[in-house]
């Protein structure tokens, strides 16, 4: 597969969500980036969402980054089987470099934490500190009420550009696999 993309970010939950669905996209999802020569970035726990979508990029072969706050290695159980896993020291540094080392970002379902990482980098995105592309996996339509909120947020005149020029849903891993590559 030719493509520009050689490095992904994905941010998720800590947590795997009470819908198996997403355990099952965020599997999927981690085997075709693997399976596409796709390095994964993410946030280096091996719980929740981000242990499955680890495991499942290692399982294909694929390189995975982990990046972790010190403060959060036991919070999150550090993963210990990555191809590099960097220890920071606090989560404006990962996000920071979770931002440098990628040339794309996969929001899939997840919390507060993952909100923060969608923001800011929406926000940098907003203003062209970069542009890379952001996809949500919207597995079971987990994204739709944020983005009716967003699409509410542009009625009302407050985003700078369209909307589908920032981010782009996608119902499926496979759908995300094929708008990166």
């Amino acid at each position: 597969m030719a493509t520009t993309t050689k490095s992904v970010a994905v941010f998720c939950g800590s947590q795997k969500g009470n819908n198996p669905i997403f355990s099952t996209h965020t599997v999927e999802l981690g085997g075709l980036l693997a399976l596409a020569r796709l390095r994964l970035i993410y946030g280096g726990g091996n719980t929740g969402l981000m242990g499955l979508v680890a495991n499942a990029a290692l399982a294909e072969g694929g390189e995975v980054i982990g990046i972790i706050p010190e403060r959060l290695k036991e919070w999150e159980r550090h993963h210990s089987g990555l191809t590099e896993l960097v220890v920071v020291p606090d989560m404006h540094t990962r996000k920071k470099m979770m931002y440098e080392r990628s040339d794309a970002a996969i929001i899939l379902p997840g919390g507060f934490g993952t909100l923060d990482e969608l923001f800011e980098m929406l926000t940098w995105n907003q203003l062209k500190i970069h542009n890379k592309p952001i996809y949500f996996l919207n597995s079971a339509g987990f994204y739709d009420p944020l983005h009716l909120h967003m699409m509410h947020m542009q009625k009302e005149g407050f985003l700078y550009d369209p909307l589908e020029d920032r981010i782009h849903l996608c119902p499926t891993p496979t759908e995300v696999l094929n708008r990166l590559v």
